[in-house]
């Protein structure tokens, strides 16, 4: 069975924070594959919209056997467990999310599924984290290393290593 390697970004801002992440993570090991590496856990400022409860952002690599579309089915049935509730805001405070960043060198573009994410390179939050994990890995669509995105990135809003 062939081993993709699969890139998360996991944020959480209701709830508290760094136990929902942690479910989340023992949840991605119990049903979508091995994680062998975590950045450090990031607070991080809401992007796109607006509140007082600031995020907790990690990112995860994976080895895993799950197909795309199987990894976004699995994604969901465990955000739905934590307590994530869709709302028609694209943006809105939540107990977890889970965004599927990079699935080996892939691209993906369909309305329920864009690999690698559309917005990565827009975002601190994810970008700061994802240095730790893959720095040196080539974005497939931008083509440019994430440490290069990261230093581009117009976004100003704040990521602050939690001790």
């Amino acid at each position: 069975m062939k081993m993709s390697k699969l890139i998360l970004l996991l944020g959480s801002n209701l709830g508290v924070r760094n136990r929902i992440l942690e479910k989340a993570i023992n949840a991605i090991n119990e049903s979508i594959g091995f994680i062998d590496k975590t950045s450090s856990l990031y607070q991080t400022e809401p992007w796109g919209f607006d509140s007082k409860d600031l995020f907790l952002n990690q990112v995860v690599s994976v080895e895993t056997t799950l197909n795309p579309m199987e990894v976004l089915v699995k994604v969901q049935e465990i955000e739905n467990r934590l307590g994530r509730v869709r709302t028609a805001n694209r943006y809105s405070s939540r107990t977890i999310d889970i965004d599927i960043l990079f699935y080996d060198n892939l691209t993906v573009d369909m309305k329920e599924l864009q690999i690698p994410h559309p917005r990565l390179h827009e975002r601190r939050f994810t970008l700061i984290p994802l240095l730790e994990v893959v720095g040196g890995f080539f974005h497939p669509v931008l083509n440019q290393r994430i440490d290069v995105l990261a230093e581009n990135c117009s976004d100003k809003s704040r990521v602050e290593l939690l001790a």
